[in-house]
């Protein structure tokens, strides 16, 4: 390609909106541009490294015995009523009608198509396992897009569902996708980790996210520093290590005592000087069903996904003003649970050990001293609501946690019957008796990839594509385009690379060679081959590598050798 042809458009300065970095030199290297909130378009650059992406999905599809179809982006509302997720799913869902009046919605995923699908062609345990997949952009009505292809309403996916018999099968078929996405990334040429997570909407019983590892990561993971242990997971999903124990002092009278003005934890313990530990915190949640009360430790917070599932309803958020003064009979801050009369109480499990704490008396400006649980209160339901932090011992080898920042690149889940037996996808066994199908459901976010790919990879010049994923793999920057023998050795090295299989770039603009090099860093070309008047006189050339800014002196004759064995290291 010679970048006359190419339409890269490069800015200096990256748009005001453009928040994140890799937001930011996806506009400022030329790679899309935005149409709406959240909706871009690709231009060339951008296509050629989604291309790239998707041929290494499709291959490790492949390979593990997935078969590609392309299903509808348009769905029916019936088919999400008949999966109970039409209510569900929320505002995400982009919702139309046709002209004859019939619910539709753009497709954020696919397993209700899919499960009909089979259902329909599917009738025989011979017929199992199958492996179906597809790449495809996928449309989701974000309250807050954000952050350029990290969180877009339009975006492409590939999306696999299993189908197997048993249990069994289904472990099978995860596995296999574990390692399938295991060497994606590998692929990709990223520092990535699989962590245990939260299957929200979607559903299951046991589901991994793959995580981009990245400073500017939007999500929080734990991990165990132990090297022998491959324990992670999300903030949202990890689990606490509980020892039920009792603090060893004698129970205390329970105490009414005025706290004037203090609403916070902060304020509480400063004011009665007592550590926040010794604290329980009271926080009053409204569901679609139900208004309750959560305690946690002072110095903890609420896990609202643990929370949800829980207690199993749809929607979950803070109580405001009204209905705290209406079910507590006190303002915000002075919660507590004793007392507390007709709403169910869920406790965290480090609460019950908790001695002479204290908590709000339900009453304006007073707390309560020396609470107990049991003595003077009862828990309805006592679990792990609470958020995990590093320091943290690991659940499973009792290690300490440590924690990094991760962007989530894909997903796997196990979604057991829960989609068939809704939808009535079911096989015949050896016998001819009808089972419903064990299903499990498998993301990759292709543009999120990418866009994570940067996040990881970038210096102040620009950005610094892994080679397996590098748009082009060379860029051949002639000093003097007006120097007829430079360009004569520029196209001829040109033709020699493209000869050797070698993506390449000639730059054959009138620029500046600064304004090349500027352009060359930015775009993040894996290496740039330099042509002026010394590979001219002495048939040398000047080959930098982007990553790591060093310059090798390469003969002319010997640059498409030299250049393959440079990139199997990018």
């Amino acid at each position: 390609m010679r970048a006359t042809a190419l339409l890269a458009p490069t800015l200096r300065e990256a748009p005001a909106d453009a928040e994140v970095v890799s937001h930011k030199l996806l506009l400022r290297a030329g790679f899309i541009r935005r149409v709406a909130a959240g909706v871009y378009n690709h231009l060339p650059l951008s296509m050629r490294v989604l291309k790239k992406i998707e041929q290494i999905v499709r291959e490790e599809m492949d390979r593990q015995g997935g078969q590609e179809l392309l299903m509808p982006i348009i769905q029916p509302a019936e088919l999400w009523r008949e999966s109970g997720r039409w209510d569900v799913y929320g505002p995400e869902l982009f919702r139309f009608k046709d002209r004859h009046d019939r619910n539709f919605a753009l497709g954020p995923t696919h397993e209700e198509i899919v499960t009909t699908l089979v259902r329909g062609e599917v009738n025989s345990y011979k017929q199992l396992p199958l492996l179906l997949y597809q790449i495809q952009n996928k449309y989701r009505d974000e309250r807050r897009p954000r952050f350029g292809l990290m969180r877009g309403r339009e975006f492409i996916m590939k999306d696999l569902y299993s189908f197997d018999r048993d249990e069994k099968g289904l472990q099978n078929s995860y596995m296999k996708m574990h390692e399938a996405y295991t060497r994606i990334f590998q692929r990709c040429g990223l520092h990535f980790r699989p962590v245990e997570a939260d299957s929200g909407a979607i559903g299951g019983s046991e589901t991994h996210e793959f995580m981009v590892l990245a400073e500017s990561g939007e999500a929080s993971i734990l991990f165990c520093g132990n090297e022998s242990c491959d324990y992670a997971a999300n903030v949202e999903r990890a689990e606490q290590i509980h020892r039920p124990r009792q603090e060893q002092e004698d129970r205390n009278k329970l105490t009414a005592i005025d706290t004037p003005d203090c609403r916070t934890i902060e304020e509480v313990a400063r004011f009665l000087d007592v550590s926040p530990q010794k604290i329980i915190k009271t926080l009053i949640y409204e569901t679609d069903t139900e208004v309750v009360a959560v305690l946690v430790r002072g110095d903890r917070d609420v896990n609202e996904i643990k929370l949800l599932n829980t207690l199993g309803c749809l929607h979950l958020d803070l109580a405001d003003e009204i209905t705290i003064k209406r079910v507590t009979g006190a303002t915000k801050g002075f919660s507590g649970p004793v007392g507390l009369k007709g709403i169910k109480i869920i406790a965290d499990l480090e609460v019950s050990s908790i001695a002479n704490a204290v908590a709000g008396a339900n009453k304006d400006h007073a707390h309560f001293l020396n609470v107990n649980p049991s003595r003077d209160f009862s828990i309805d339901i006592l679990t792990d609501v609470r958020m995990v932090e590093a320091g943290e011992p690991c659940p499973r080898c009792g290690g300490q946690l440590k924690e990094a920042r991760g962007i989530e690149v894909g997903q796997i889940f196990k979604l057991g019957d829960k989609y068939s037996k809704q939808l009535g996808a079911t096989y015949l066994d050896e016998n001819g008796r009808a089972k419903p199908i064990i299903m499990g459901c498998y993301g990759i976010g292709v543009t999120r990839t990418m866009a994570a790919a940067i996040e990881q990879y970038n210096d102040q010049d620009g950005i610094v594509w892994p080679a397996a994923i590098a748009p082009f793999h060379v860029v051949v920057v002639p000093i003097n385009t007006k120097n007829n023998e430079q360009m004569s050795l520029a196209e001829k090295i040109y033709e020699n690379l493209i000869a050797a299989n070698v993506e390449v770039v000639l730059d054959d603009r009138p620029e500046r060679a600064g304004v090349k090099f500027k352009d060359a860093d930015l775009i993040g070309y894996p290496l740039r081959v330099t042509v002026g008047s010394k590979a001219v006189s002495e048939q040398m050339l000047e080959v930098k590598v982007r990553r790591t800014g060093e310059m090798t002196m390469v003969p002319v004759e010997k640059l498409g050798r030299v250049v393959q064995e440079m990139l199997k290291n990018l």
